[in-house]
């Protein structure tokens, strides 16, 4: 039990909010517009038939990071208040008009400490998409998302959608899934992940956005604790901070 905790406090769980690079495809520059529609033509399953060449744009392109951009950071770690017994989750959510700003915050909270990363189904899309950017934006990878040359069991990542797996390779589960199977409260409340494009861009509601990023890590953080029973979450209290960097500033 020592080490679990030991452990839980190494890692940060995080999760990132995306929308496409411009609101409107013809807002794209050219090049960029020439490759989407390249894109857009292997993009199985769509069940539209013959398609206008941008007319994906909107609604997928937020999920490719050459053609989309983090518009939210949210994390989040745990604290054993040992004295009290109570285990307290500290949250917070990075987010920057520009977003090479908001990537240069969030990586220099990751080179503070020798973070663990977790994210719901991160090995597959959060930890590549924010390096992806990074590169994009001329930010230089910090060390917990520099794997090139690493071997496996040296990368600090966990993925709940891994764990959850078991070795099964083709079984995907989203988080909500998990969530609902575990008891645990929705992030769902008044957003879904395929509404963040047009809340971003059309709304212009990038609040709500950080809200629903932060249930998000929250829930991820749940479900964690939830696959390692051995721990009592009923005395789990959630704190907000507003800046996460400071508690970790040496």
């Amino acid at each position: 039990m020592a080490d679990f905790f030991e452990q839980l406090g190494d890692i940060l769980f995080l999760d990132i909010e995306t929308a496409s690079l411009t609101e409107k495809f013809e807002d794209l520059g050219e090049r960029l517009q020439e490759e989407w529609v390249k894109k857009e033509k292997l993009i199985k399953n769509t069940d539209h038939g013959k398609i206008e060449p941008g007319s994906l744009y909107f609604d997928r392109a937020g999920i490719h990071a050459e053609f989309g951009q983090v518009v939210c950071v949210g994390v989040g770690y745990f604290q054993w208040k040992k004295k009290d017994k109570k285990l307290i989750f500290r949250s917070k959510v990075f987010s920057d008009p520009d977003e090479r700003e908001l990537l240069v915050d969030f990586s220099s909270l990751l080179e503070k400490k020798k973070w663990i990363l977790c994210a719901h189904n991160g090995k597959e899309f959060d930890f590549p998409y924010l390096s992806r950017r990074m590169l994009i934006q001329g930010v230089p990878l910090p060390e917990p998302l520099q794997i090139a040359g690493k071997r496996p069991w040296e990368i600090r990542h966990l993925d709940t959608m891994e764990l959850w797996k078991f070795g099964d390779y083709k079984y995907y589960t989203r988080l909500e899934l998990l969530a609902s199977v575990f008891g645990i409260p929705s992030s769902k409340e008044d957003l879904d992940g395929s509404e963040v494009n047009a809340t971003f861009h059309l709304e212009k509601n990038l609040e709500k956005i950080k809200k629903y990023c932060l249930r998000d890590v929250e829930v991820t953080a749940r479900v964690y604790l939830a696959m390692n029973p051995q721990i009592d979450e009923m005395n789990l209290e959630v704190v907000q901070l507003d800046d996460l960097k400071k508690e970790h500033k040496k």
